[in-house]
């Protein structure tokens, strides 16, 4: 109907405010640290038990065709014959708990989880090959501002660059695409650690 809402863009919209309030609650582990509530190895050890559940449901999903709720509502129309993003999400978290201080691995696991799903809803919608200036600008300030009371100034700009990259540009290697669920903390957390150092 026109100036209406069809069925399917309120279906869409509502699995899109679901990815992005599922994307955010990774940040209760690494806050929960902050707040003196668990220690790092716990985390870690939380963290790498979410990504060998999150493997076996994978496992099983893309060798059965099996499609939970979940799925059908938090994962994206691109990643139904591939590993999905929350599986990578996990495991790039529990890659730079396990790899990295946890100074280093915080404010890069909560770059992904709150700086990129805010970036996603300034963004237009869509998979493009870039960003626009507004979402760019969104991931870097709030990867900036998460970063800044963990790593001296400089290091948490560094460290913003690298996740707004990773977030802003879409890659590709052939057909498959590199999900910044997996690339965002990688290089973020590489980034902050070679600035730590210099």
């Amino acid at each position: 109907m026109a100036g209406g809402t069809s069925v399917e863009d309120t279906t869409r919209l509502r699995g899109e405010l679901g990815r992005r309030v599922v994307h955010a609650s990774g940040a209760v582990l690494p806050v929960a640290h902050v707040a003196g509530l668990v220690t790092w190895p716990q985390v870690t050890a939380l963290l790498v038990a979410g990504t060998a559940v999150a493997a076996l449901l994978e496992a099983v999903r893309l060798s059965t065709g099996l499609e939970w709720f979940v799925y059908q509502h938090l994962t994206r129309e691109y990643e139904q014959e591939i590993v999905a993003g929350y599986a990578l999400y996990l495991g790039s978290s529990a890659a730079v708990a396990v790899a990295f201080e946890a100074t280093i691995a915080i404010p890069a696991i909560l770059m992904l989880a709150l700086a990129d799903p805010l970036s996603g809803l300034a963004s237009s919608g869509g998979l493009k090959r870039m960003k626009r200036p507004r979402a760019l600008a969104v991931m870097f300030c709030v990867s900036a501002v998460v970063a800044t009371p963990f790593v001296p100034p400089a290091v948490a700009v560094a460290g913003a660059t690298a996740a707004t990259a990773a977030d802003g540009v879409t890659l590709a290697v052939g057909s498959r695409i590199i999900d910044d669920n997996l690339t965002i903390p990688l290089t973020a957390a590489v980034t902050m650690q070679t600035g730590q150092m210099l």
